[in-house]
């Protein structure tokens, strides 16, 4: 939207008071909105820079056209202004700056620090006591190293509660993949510990010293006769050099991240390969937001600024980089000031940092040719839909709607939505339904777009297309809430019905109004779009309605009831036996439980019996 004469920005005025101290800039446009976050040395000498009279780039053009209000906070240093433009984009997320969209922590392997050490996925701080293994690049590489290690190492992966609940051995047990460490009489305590170790020297990447120690006890179980103990070590090193061979090991990085780079029409993708303890851990994929303009440079340290920066990743002692920084020697000092230790940069690199550069590098050229053409994939899908639905202006976003619950109860409504790249994930939402009749998918949907669509003035939630899981039923309430809308308003109403005998292909399109069925070929690009976004919203409703059941199943009975905390739900239950004696307790049994009065002994036996 462009501003009207009384918007205009007066940067005269502004630059005439503005300070030549470091700091960081941000913009506003009409709606009050942050468009761009910067820094600089030097502020008004920066900002002067927006307002030249002959300005080649045209992002900056676009830019300045937009802008409403600048603020400025002043910085003591070049690291502070770093963090703080790091901090305002990871808040704002501005149209106009490069922003990663991955900002979760990575996730680490953890041997806990307990008598019996668990083996067990970890997110988030450091705050248990034990050994952390990693980051590893996707909760996906940690599970399946989990996996592997529980054919290996006999060490508990079960969570303490139930570790502490065992009178006799798990399946695990049973399957040889735990040495059951909980029921006495199973393993020592030295055998136990002994494996620990040995699964965290596998961890580090010491492979070979492993299958060492496993051949001497292999040996010495064998001149001792314990053939069966000679066994389990023989089957040890079998699977460790298996292992071995698959393993991409490097013989002298222990500590290395490498990042590949490719950047065409646009769009930028970088491929980062993560060593740690001599092992490459794996690798993962990165297409940030680019505005229009940026140079291939400016893309890629915005990137490792906000990478590094973001509070839960790992930095390692050495990054080994595509090309050279603007301002690199700032930006490692500052990494190394966050680290504790010092950081270095490699570009040029020889040996072997130069084949993990070379495989980075690869790797980001192959993503970025994929991402291209699933791009123009997308594309070809959505002029398909278009043709279908006979639409004479293109479609830019589309939500969908889908219903789940069990027999009625912990009903969930899922939205999703699609914009021309496909899903858009971060504007997904859920809806708990309630004060519903149990199953009723009418009222249920009728709920969830209330909720979801309060008022047509907002322009940014209301789609071009909104698809509704269901036939005629779950459409008319569709049609119901948006009756009184402005016809320039209303989103195009589509319901998707699934065929008699439900297969894919066969979903029937119904328009709302007319409810006329849209013939549609089965391999038709368009059907194929749909189908995405309907098996999206359906696997979405799926899983926030497994959550809230499951949830439901960890909730104690007596949380629903009004004055009864944590301590008087402890004293109930042991006073009359658990939940089942309390259920079976009359009014006077219950108000003998200290704490629980005649009146809060009627509320809690009216709760339990009504």
């Amino acid at each position: 939207m462009d501003k009207n004469e009384n918007e205009v920005f007066d940067s005269d005025h502004f630059l005439k008071n503005l300070s030549t101290s470091p700091g960081v800039y941000r913009m506003y446009n009409d709606k009050r909105e942050v468009i761009y976050v910067g820094k600089a040395k030097n502020l008004k000498k920066r900002v002067s820079s927006y307002f030249r009279k002959n300005l080649d780039n045209t992002k900056t053009q676009t830019l300045v056209n937009n802008i409403a209000h600048i603020d400025v906070t002043l910085v003591t240093s070049e690291t502070e202004a770093f963090l703080l433009e790091n901090n305002f984009i990871k808040k704002y997320r501005p149209r106009y700056n490069v922003v990663l969209r991955d900002d979760k922590s990575y996730p680490f392997i953890l041997i806990t620090d307990h008598q019996h050490p668990r083996l067990s996925f970890h997110r988030g701080s450091k705050k248990l006591k034990g050994q952390y293994f990693g980051p590893y690049p996707s909760a996906w590489s940690v599970r399946e190293s989990l996996r592997t290690m529980q054919k290996i190492f006999p060490i508990r992966q079960c969570e303490d509660s139930y570790y502490r609940a065992r009178s006799r051995p798990c399946l695990q047990y049973q399957m040889q993949r735990c040495a059951a460490p909980c029921v006495k009489g199973h393993v020592s305590d030295e055998e136990y510990s002994e494996q620990v170790k040995l699964a965290s020297l596998f961890l580090k990447g010491k492979n070979t010293e492993v299958i060492n120690k496993l051949i001497v006890r292999m040996e010495q179980a064998s001149e001792s006769l314990n053939f069966e103990a000679a066994a389990r070590y023989r089957d040890q090193i079998s699977a460790l050099k298996k292992i071995q061979e698959q393993q991409f090991v490097s013989d002298t990085q222990e500590e290395l991240d490498v990042f590949g780079y490719a950047f065409r029409n646009g769009i930028a993708s970088i491929q980062g390969l993560f060593i740690r303890d001599n092992q490459l851990l794996g690798s993962k994929s990165f297409f940030p937001k680019v505005p229009k303009g940026f140079e291939p440079n400016e893309v890629f340290q915005s990137f490792i600024l906000q990478f590094y920066l973001a509070g839960n990743k790992s930095i390692p002692k050495q990054i080994v980089l595509p090309l050279k920084l603007a301002e690199q020697p700032d930006i490692e000092a500052l990494l190394s000031k966050e680290a504790g230790y010092k950081v270095n940069f490699y570009e040029g690199v020889r040996d072997e940092k130069r084949r993990y550069l070379q495989l980075a590098n690869n790797n980001a050229d192959n993503a970025l040719e994929t991402q291209q053409n699933q791009q123009k994939s997308m594309f070809a899908r959505y002029l398909a839909l278009e043709a279908i639905l006979e639409r004479d202006e293109p479609i830019k976003r589309m939500e969908c709607f889908d219903i789940s619950h069990t027999s009625g109860q912990q009903t969930v409504a899922s939205c999703v939505v699609f914009n021309r790249d496909g899903p858009l994930k971060s504007d997904y939402r859920l809806y708990n339904i309630e004060g519903i009749t149990p199953g009723d998918d009418y009222a249920a949907m009728g709920q969830a777009l209330a909720r979801r669509y309060k008022s047509w003035s907002d322009d940014a939630k209301i789609p071009s297309i909104l698809f509704i899981d269901g036939g005629k039923g779950q459409l008319s309430q569709a049609e119901k809430h948006f009756e009184s809308w402005p016809v320039e308003r209303k989103p195009m109403l589509v319901g998707v019905a699934k065929g008699t005998s439900r297969k894919p292909g066969l979903e029937t399109l119904i328009l709302s109004g007319s409810y006329e069925t849209v013939p549609v070929e089965s391999d038709s690009p368009g059907l194929h779009l749909v189908q995405h976004i309907r098996d999206e919203s359906h696997r979405f409703a799926i899983g926030g309605h497994r959550n809230r059941r499951q949830k439901v199943k960890t909730t104690s009975t007596l949380e629903g009831i009004p004055g009864i905390g944590p301590k008087r739900r402890q004293t109930l239950l042991k006073h009359t036996g658990g939940l089942h004696g309390l259920k079976k307790a009359s009014k006077e049994e219950i108000s003998k439980v200290p704490g629980i009065s005649i009146e809060l002994a009627d509320t809690i036996y009216d709760y339990l019996h009504s």
